[in-house]
């Protein structure tokens, strides 16, 4: 079950992952619509466990709370009861680096909810999170050039491309280019008043 509640929004909350989310998350990360795009090798259960222990970033899951199941509750990421209007985790989204250098962004939705907005629900949240708990001037985070709905998102929630690292990852069989984006603290302001 996922975690405490660290922000809300209209529809996705999101919660601290927690031991009992690795069944969820390995499910996630072995699922080819998400493992291609995010360049993530075949993790078993240990080594999952593992990364997000180790981790020194901050990472939270993203939810469906009580009665909204979202667009398909027995979709192969979720993890509920579907008729007992629980927390479903959906994605993840995480901020890496925040403690020595820009933060920069990472997440990711199962395929079953691509194009609900979820995604740009769950990033301004984290982003909002970010610059409320961390004396940055910046956030960043990267797309691959290849993921137009990734590129965006970023783009619609006012992230700014500033440049790439060409052929940086080796995924499904070739180097693809690395976008990437920021979002300056003032901008951020502006955008939230």
């Amino acid at each position: 079950m996922p975690g405490t509640r660290i922000a809300a929004g209209e529809r996705v909350t999101l919660r601290t992952v927690e031991r009992e989310d690795v069944p969820f998350l390995q499910r996630a990360f072995t699922e080819p619509r998400i493992r291609y795009p995010l360049g993530n090798a075949v993790r078993n259960r240990e080594e999952i466990a593992d990364r997000f222990e180790d981790h020194d970033g901050t990472r939270f899951l993203v939810c469906l709370d009580g009665d909204d199941p979202g667009p398909d509750p027995d979709a192969v990421t979720a993890d509920r009861d579907p008729d007992a209007g629980e927390t479903r985790p959906i994605g993840s989204v995480g901020v890496e680096d925040a403690d020595w250098k820009r933060p920069e962004l990472g997440y990711w939705l199962g395929p079953e909810v691509h194009g609900e907005g979820y995604g740009a629900e769950a990033v301004a949240l984290v982003v909002d999170y970010v610059f409320r708990t961390c004396d940055h001037p910046a956030v960043g985070a990267g797309a691959y050039e290849f993921n137009d709905a990734s590129r965006g998102l970023l783009e619609s929630l006012g992230f700014e491309e500033e440049g790439r690292t060409r052929r940086d990852r080796f995924i499904d069989g070739e180097y693809v280019d690395t976008v990437q984006y920021v979002l300056l603290r003032e901008e951020w302001r502006e955008s939230s008043e």
